[in-house]
């Protein structure tokens, strides 16, 4: 199995000049954990991700450091810090020393760089371009699916696509919590949501999708721990 027998396409990415306050608000409607940063050509130039924000917001609390420290630190080092505590876009906070994959990359040579990095993600590029990411929920998902039901040209696969990028557009999903699968053109979402309108929305949505034979919403109310207001 492929990267590319995995990697989500669908993807939300933003130019380099994006504020960070339109990154964070991205982050928290789409209940995405990170998002690509790309240039005008789609060439991938780092990530912003819930951790390169959080940093941001701790900066303040860090410790003085002792004069003698800064005094041998490199001082591209000092600079680049600098930026991304108090840079106000994308390209001030993003991280760009990325581990990235190819299309032909195998599946288990992508997992074990998760595991030994322990980053939640991996670019997919071609020609320096983004063309998709796995993530560790589809790595998971591998371990549950068979083969032939993740190729990229099965059914199945190709609505359960649609299904992801139809949830990605709207912000009353809670994308986090809610996982769409898909079993011989039937969709069944499980997870947790806030409320029945949640429900019924979710229901509208797969029966929009083209190929989708039936939907069934097998979500629950979340749980206090990860409960979204």
């Amino acid at each position: 199995m492929r990267a590319r027998d995995l990697m989500t396409t669908n993807l939300v990415t933003i130019p380099p000049t994006t504020p960070l306050q339109v990154v964070a608000a991205t982050l928290a409607e789409r209940g995405f954990s990170g998002v690509p940063v790309v240039d005008a050509d789609g060439r991938l130039l780092g990530l912003v991700t819930e951790g390169d924000l959080i940093r941001r917001l701790a900066a303040p609390e860090d410790k003085p450091r002792s004069w003698l420290r800064d005094f041998f630190a490199p001082a591209g080092r000092q600079a680049a810090q600098f930026a991304r505590t108090h840079g106000r876009t994308a390209q001030d906070a993003m991280t760009t020393a990325l581990v990235t994959a190819e299309e032909d990359t195998p599946v288990e040579r992508i997992a074990k760089v998760m595991e030994e990095r322990g980053i939640r993600r991996v670019p997919v590029v071609r020609d320096g371009r983004l063309v998709g990411i796995v993530s560790r929920a589809d790595l998971i998902r591998a371990l549950l699916s068979p083969p032939e039901a993740l190729a990229a040209d099965a059914p199945d696969e190709r609505i359960r696509r649609d299904v992801l990028k139809a949830m990605r557009e709207q912000p009353w999903v809670d994308a986090y919590f809610i996982f769409p699968e898909v079993k011989e053109g039937v969709v069944l979402f499980h997870g947790y949501c806030r409320n029945e309108d949640v429900k019924r929305a979710l229901r509208v949505l797969g029966e929009r999708i083209p190929g989708v034979k039936g939907v069934q919403v097998m979500v629950e109310k979340a749980p206090l721990p990860v409960a979204t207001a």
